[in-house]
């Protein structure tokens, strides 16, 4: 079994690299996931620049038909390149609108969406966010009650999303919501798109325990959305949700972030760089560094057989849920290793004089609580291996 890459994958990451280390600032620390764009305006500013030099360079479309502006790669490159953009801290990938909506709407969109859709995308000056979760619907998404119903030419939406990442900063909207109040929950269920400036939409920012206003409320007041802004067919949204979970769940970002946090923190034990090291006491996290490079390279190549699988053609629904469960709680193991090599300095946060990192492994230990809740919880994901990788069945 090989599993290098080839000879034309290794120039793409090199060629993602430079890019990085010529268009960052010196010295770039970073956001340790990319959700902290959303509430931290150094890092939304830059991002915002950035997603239009990416965009430029193709690489938000890296996948896509040619006809739609894309150019046609693999999806091995495609996790290349947010690999890259992940351990180089680079802000402005618009997860939301490149990793979930774009390729929803290649699997399902009508023409007409693809044409007016993508091309803001590709070109990184349209963000998007995810309306799914509700109060009393998270991990049991089926049991959302938003609903749509058909008046004239539109639905009329009312009904109230919660934890919706970026809804304060984001142009668009793909809303997950019930069209049939009669049918078995797992049915009548649509997706609509919907735009952020329609009137009867309201937002109140629920900021998390770093302090950073990441998620939202989004509150929706007899919103108009056009006809044909429904995505497939009225009543099928949970096949297309389905999908779109899949991509949100077999990115391999959570291991970029992980892989450059625990960089840092072996230089730090190591007493490379400008701070010098740490103190004699740190060494025992050696063994623990190992470990983690080991669980790192673990999740990594997870990652990587999702993408061949999706180059084969085949569905990783499995493998997804496998590859979010290894990553979210890989960067919980990480930022506690973190931690434990920094001692007391681990407490301290950006802006302290003695914080190491600007206090990014405070920052990561804080933000990485929730990463095994957001995208599916860990228990759904090792229910989706039970049920559909083992065929266990269901509790």
């Amino acid at each position: 079994m090989h599993f290098a890459f080839t000879t034309e994958e290794d120039a793409f990451r090199r060629e993602i690299q430079e890019f990085a280390r010529a268009e960052l600032p010196q010295g770039w620390v970073g956001p340790t996931y990319n959700d902290e764009e959303w509430g931290d305006e150094e890092f939304w500013t830059l991002g915002e620049k950035m997603a239009v030099k990416v965009g430029k360079k193709g690489w938000l479309s890296l996948t896509w038909p040619r006809e739609y502006g894309g150019q046609s790669r693999s999806p091995v490159e495609h996790a290349i390149f947010k690999e890259e953009m992940s351990y180089n801290r680079v802000p402005g990938i618009d997860v939301v609108g490149g990793g979930i909506v774009a390729p929803t709407l290649l699997a399902f969109g009508t023409d007409e969406q693809k044409r007016r859709r993508l091309p803001g995308i590709a070109r990184g000056d349209q963000f998007w966010c995810q309306g799914f979760s509700e109060p009393e619907a998270g991990s049991d998404l089926a049991a959302l009650k938003t609903q749509a119903v058909e008046r004239d030419d539109c639905f009329v939406v009312n009904g109230q999303k919660v934890w919706t990442s970026g809804a304060h900063k984001s142009q668009w909207m793909m809303l997950l919501v019930r069209t049939d109040p009669d049918a078995p929950k797992h049915r009548g269920i649509s997706v609509l798109l919907v735009d952020m400036k329609t009137p009867g939409i309201s937002i109140r920012p629920l900021i998390n325990i770093i302090g950073g206003h990441a998620f939202n409320e989004v509150f929706l007041d007899n919103v108009r959305v056009p006809r044909e802004n429904l995505v497939s067919e009225k009543n099928q949204g949970w096949r297309v949700v389905t999908s779109a979970l899949n991509f949100e769940r077999s990115g391999i970002e959570r291991v970029g972030y992980s892989r450059r946090a625990l960089a840092d923190i072996a230089a730090l034990v190591r007493g490379v760089g400008p701070t010098g090291g740490l103190s004699p006491e740190a060494q025992s996290v050696r063994r623990r560094l190992v470990d983690m490079e080991i669980e790192c390279e673990v999740a990594r190549l997870f990652s990587y057989r999702v993408a061949w699988m999706e180059s084969k053609g085949i569905t990783p629904e499995c493998e997804a849920a496998m590859s979010k469960l290894l990553g979210s709680e890989l960067m919980q193991h990480v930022a506690q290793t973190g931690m434990q090599a920094l001692g007391l300095y681990g407490q301290l946060a950006k802006g302290s004089i003695w914080a190491y990192l600007e206090g990014s492994i405070e920052h990561l230990y804080l933000s990485s609580l929730g990463r095994t809740i957001g995208a599916g919880t860990s228990e759904i994901q090792r229910n989706q291996v039970a049920i559909r990788g083992l065929g266990l069945p269901r509790g």
